[in-house]
């Protein structure tokens, strides 16, 4: 699009644009967030990335889906609003519209976690988590073993992560939002990674197929985090879809 263009369409749009919230994933930094959150707001957008608890904010306590849900509904002071999730963020924005759709005006989801899978190297993962939440370092006492547990699981955050967070993740990963979603009705932009391997295509093709009133794109060269390696594309695909 000419940039000509699309300030022109920017100058038109900036009074109706309300802020937005972003829910990051399974992170413990937000620190590649920065020129993502840049991109929006000379676009005109009031973009805020939320501090999630467990991850860039301290979890005392066990939390499921249920729990991040109430704790997103205690964000949410507007009578509507915009939310943008990426992976994990994305699995608690849906649930969350399951639950308070009248509280949202649009959903924009990246890659977003959500989808229960059964094939064996994510049962194995599974196995693995479950375990290791439970009896923690109990497991052994040998550190090259455990180690080697995590390095099979392809989780170096969960191994470093402390009993609550790792037995929060464990119920997150356990959540299936497929049943939930045909009940979305709110106007939802799926952004996608073609190459993303954490959580394939196929999510977000079964996600477009069940929420009615979405639009699937897809950014050929991009993996998991296309609004960190393609900043721009994600930001224009965001503005066009506002």
């Amino acid at each position: 699009m000419p940039e000509g263009s699309r300030v022109g369409k920017k100058e038109a749009t900036m009074g109706t644009v309300k802020k937005i919230l972003i829910l990051h994933g399974w992170t413990y930094s937000t620190e590649k967030w920065g020129p993502f959150l840049n991109d929006l707001k000379k676009d005109g957008f009031n973009a805020e990335l939320l501090k999630i608890p467990g991850l860039t904010e301290k979890l005392d306590d066990v939390w499921d889906i249920d729990n991040y849900v109430e704790w997103l509904n205690g964000k949410i002071h507007e009578d509507k609003i915009i939310l943008v999730g990426h992976s994990n963020g994305g699995r608690i924005i849906l649930a969350f519209a399951a639950k308070y759709p009248d509280k949202i005006k649009k959903i924009i989801l990246i890659d977003s976690a959500g989808i229960y899978h059964n094939e064996m190297p994510i049962r194995l993962k599974r196995i693995i988590f479950k375990t290791l939440a439970r009896i923690g370092r109990k497991i052994t006492k040998s550190e090259t073993l455990r180690k080697a547990l995590y390095k099979l699981s392809r989780e170096s955050d969960y191994e470093n992560a402390p009993p609550v967070v790792k037995k929060t993740m464990n119920n997150m990963i356990n959540f299936d939002i497929t049943p939930f979603l045909r009940k979305i009705k709110i106007p939802t932009l799926i952004i996608w990674g073609a190459k993303d391997k954490t959580t394939p295509l196929s999510d977000g093709k079964i996600m477009h197929q069940l929420i009615s009133n979405s639009k699937l794109a897809i950014i050929n060269d991009a993996k998991h985090s296309p609004q960190f390696t393609h900043p721009e594309k994600v930001t224009e695909l965001i503005y066009e879809y506002l």
